[in-house]
Order: C-alpha cells, then sequence, then structure tokens
C-alpha cells in the first residue's frame, strides 16, 4: 500500500533521485548529466529545503516513489531563493552564457537556470499564487496515487491561504496534460507565446 505524507528532512535524497530518474527522456536522459544532483538542484531539493510545509511524499514497500513539491506563494519562494538557495549554487557551477546556447550540455543547461532562475509573470501570480512539481517512479503509476497527491497537495496550499496554483509542462507530454485536466487544470495563455504550456486550476472552485 502506498502511503502519502509530509516530508520529512532524510527524504532530501530521495527527492534528487526521483527528480534524476523522471527527467524529460527518463534513465536516457539522465545518463547525460554528469553531475546526477544538477536537475534535483532546480525542480526538487529548494522545496524541501525552503517549503517543507508543501512538500508531500509517497512511500511503499520499496520506499519514497515519488512526491509532490511547491510552494503556497511563488513570489516569496521566488525571493527566498535568490537569498538562500541559488547564491552557494552559483559557487559552484558556473554560467555557461559565455558559450554559443547550441554548444551547451544538459548540464550547462542546468546550470544557467541556476544563475537566471524563470520568474512567472504578474499576470499569472495574481490568479494563481501557487505552484507545484509532481513526480512518480513507474512502479507507482497508473494507481491513482498521483491524484491522491494532487489532491493534498492542493488542499493543503488552499488551507495556507492560496487561491490558486498552476505548473509547466511540455507540450509534447500528453500523459501529463491529461493528468492535470483530469485534476481541474486548465490551459492558461500566457502573456507572451512559450513553448511549454502553462495550466492552472482557480482552488475556490474546488469541493
Amino acid at each position: 500500500m502506498a502511503e502519502i505524507r509530509a516530508f520529512r528532512s532524510d527524504d532530501l535524497d530521495d527527492l534528487y533521485a526521483i527528480c534524476l530518474a523522471t527527467a524529460a527522456g527518463g534513465n536516457e536522459a539522465a545518463a547525460r548529466y554528469r553531475d546526477p544532483k544538477l536537475v534535483g538542484h532546480v525542480y526538487a531539493a529548494p522545496y524541501g529545503v525552503l517549503t517543507p510545509e508543501s512538500v508531500f511524499v509517497v512511500e511503499d514497500d520499496e520506499g519514497v516513489g515519488g512526491y509532490i513539491a511547491g510552494a503556497a506563494d511563488t513570489r516569496d519562494f521566488e525571493a527566498r531563493a535568490e537569498s538562500e538557495w541559488w547564491p552557494k549554487l552559483r559557487a559552484r557551477y558556473p554560467d555557461p552564457s559565455d558559450k554559443p546556447r547550441d554548444r551547451w550540455s544538459p548540464d550547462e543547461l542546468m546550470s544557467y537556470r541556476i544563475h537566471h532562475p524563470g520568474r512567472m509573470p504578474d499576470e499569472v501570480i495574481r490568479a494563481y499564487p501557487s505552484h507545484l512539481h509532481i513526480n512518480l517512479l513507474p512502479r507507482l503509476r497508473g494507481r491513482g496515487v498521483g491524484r491522491r497527491l494532487m489532491d493534498r497537495w492542493l488542499r493543503t496550499v488552499r488551507e495556507m491561504g492560496s487561491c490558486g496554483a498552476h505548473l509547466v509542462v511540455g507540450r509534447t507530454n500528453l500523459q501529463a496534460i491529461r493528468f492535470y485536466t483530469a485534476c481541474g487544470f486548465r490551459e492558461i495563455k500566457p502573456p507572451v507565446p512559450t513553448r511549454p504550456l502553462w495550466f492552472g486550476i482557480i482552488l475556490d472552485a474546488l469541493g
């Protein structure tokens, strides 16, 4: 039986491992990174460190096999990451901006995101101030675990005072798009065209 529970500090290594294992392209993509922690530095670990109250993991007999991580207040998270998370990583990973982008390695692409983290537009944040990332290892997929994780997280951030949440997903990730749509998310039209899709959900509409 897969159990959903609150994140603990000793789960941090699992966040790193699952984030890498579920990176776009799966194991093949993960093998391209020389530093196996880089993807987790950007997309998973800062939430466990800075906003653990809005991180949940799913654990079965084999251990932690999935998580949902995010922040109830995106602007506050961005500010805290800028002062508490990115500086020490920027000292370790150089900014590749002086090289042509088409020559960047996967590691350099992640390093660029460490030096130039994205900032969501105010138009999105006003209606959808929270954001999230969710990842499950293959053994936990197709069992309703993702929906249970999502429901737990959305309920939590709503109780924390959030009125809405957003996420970003690749255009070709049709399975994820179907999942988010089934959970109640709808596509947001961004102020400027982007390659990934943005989805949002109004939490007041939840039962």
